[in-house]
């Protein structure tokens, strides 16, 4: 399942978070990739212990952790830290599978899910797409500052040679609590019924109780603590 969410629909929001992408440091971004992934990485990376970049990373993690949309897709158990990426001048990355676990100690990580926000306006940039394979077909995305793509970390993706212009997007991955992505699917699937259910029904209807029931129990019989 890839989703296409407006993840930060204030525009006075956006404007403040995009007008400091000038304050950050950067730095080349296979520095942040595994070995394979590293061969075809071609981008920098926000060096994200400097203090523009940490309070930047702070706002942007609370604003896509407390999205109810992606909170319903993904059923997180955990959110990864965040990187912040440009690219430019033909820099691109190409085809290549994200690490299935990352981080260390406690912060270990297995990844379910991968999500691109982008943060630039496509129009300032040529090129850039992001390209996630599925089934030997590639879907094409240029999102428009704010929209976060979500969709499978098992994918082939990549992001095409950029030509001209800058695209900037903040990056990061998600632990589900369901491991499985079509048992997240059916869920999502519910958690949407019960959004346009609760529109026409009452709150303690039998039919909206017995959805309830119904997406509980399914948690308790596929989540993965």
């Amino acid at each position: 399942m890839i989703l296409s969410i407006k993840a930060i629909e204030d525009a006075e929001l956006l404007h403040a978070i995009t007008g400091r992408l000038g304050e950050l440091e950067w730095a080349d971004g296979r520095g942040t990739a595994g070995k394979v992934a590293a061969r075809v990485k071609r981008n920098e990376q926000a060096v994200m212990s400097g203090a523009a970049a940490r309070a930047l990373h702070d706002e942007i993690s609370k604003i896509i952790i407390a999205n109810a949309v992606i909170n319903a897709a993904s059923q997180p158990r955990r959110f990864s830290k965040l990187l912040i990426s440009k690219t430019s001048g033909g820099g691109h990355y190409g085809s290549h599978v994200d690490n299935a676990l990352m981080g260390a100690g406690e912060g270990r990580m297995r990844t379910d899910l991968s999500f691109t926000l982008f943060l630039t306006d496509p129009d300032t940039y040529e090129g850039g797409e992001l390209v996630v394979h599925n089934a030997g077909v590639g879907q094409r995305m240029k999102g428009q500052p704010g929209e976060l793509v979500l969709y499978p970390s098992t994918s082939i993706h990549e992001v095409t040679p950029v030509t001209s212009g800058e695209r900037i997007v903040c990056v990061g991955w998600i632990e589900s609590l369901i491991a499985d992505g079509s048992a997240r699917e059916t869920l999502f699937d519910l958690e949407n019924l019960r959004v346009s259910l609760r529109a026409s029904l009452s709150e303690g209807s039998a039919e909206l109780l017995t959805l309830d029931k119904t997406i509980a129990n399914l948690k308790r019989r596929w989540s993965k603590l």
